[in-house]
């Protein structure tokens, strides 16, 4: 049996903190915004969150290659960084769909028949919460507390809130709101 010294695990060091890695790593687009958003807020009390919602805000998503300079900017860790995105169903680490639905999963809504709407959206999105549909037209996500507790059951379709919302309802809005967008994709002036 050969003894030899282990190894520090960087993820759980110092080491990870270490500015010089920066020089190793690529700077894509997703990664110079993170930075620039990460240097704007760096000195804020309690600045990650904030950051991460910013990021989620202007790219849609916080990719991967966005956690290496919000963890420097702020001196944490690449897995302290990585582990608040994962935490929190908010932050997506993909691009959402082009029309996001959020159905609400907390006690009120879940009495007033939320688990038989989920069904229902599930089947007629084709996709499972935490999910974008195979043509990227829709995610599906869960909400816990939308507000709208005495109108349960309550959904956000592109952050619009919408209370009372049977299966059929849920049908309409959605054929309401692609609708909306054809009519806008229409208005909008020819790109060449």
């Amino acid at each position: 049996m050969r003894i030899g010294k282990a190894k520090p695990d960087l993820a759980s060091t110092a080491g990870a903190r270490d500015s010089s890695a920066s020089a190793t790593s690529s700077c894509t687009p997703a990664a110079a915004t993170a930075a620039r958003i990460a240097a704007a807020h760096r000195d804020t009390p309690g600045a990650l969150l904030p950051i991460l919602h910013a990021v989620q805000d202007e790219l849609g998503c916080i990719p991967p290659d966005a956690v290496e300079p919000i963890a420097q900017a702020l001196n944490l860790s690449r897995a302290e960084v990585h582990g608040v995105i994962t935490f929190y169903p908010h932050f997506r680490q993909v691009p959402a769909g082009r029309r996001v639905v959020a159905v609400c999963q907390a006690e009120s809504c879940q009495a007033m028949g939320s688990e038989v709407l989920s069904s229902h959206i599930r089947a007629r999105l084709g996709c499972d919460f935490h999910a974008t549909a195979a043509d990227g037209s829709v995610t599906l996500e869960p909400a816990y507390c939308l507000g709208l507790c005495a109108m349960s059951p309550a959904i956000t379709i592109d952050g619009h809130p919408y209370a009372r919302v049977t299966p059929d309802r849920f049908d309409q809005l959605m054929q309401q709101a692609d609708t909306l967008s054809t009519e806008a994709d229409a208005q909008r002036p020819v790109q060449q």
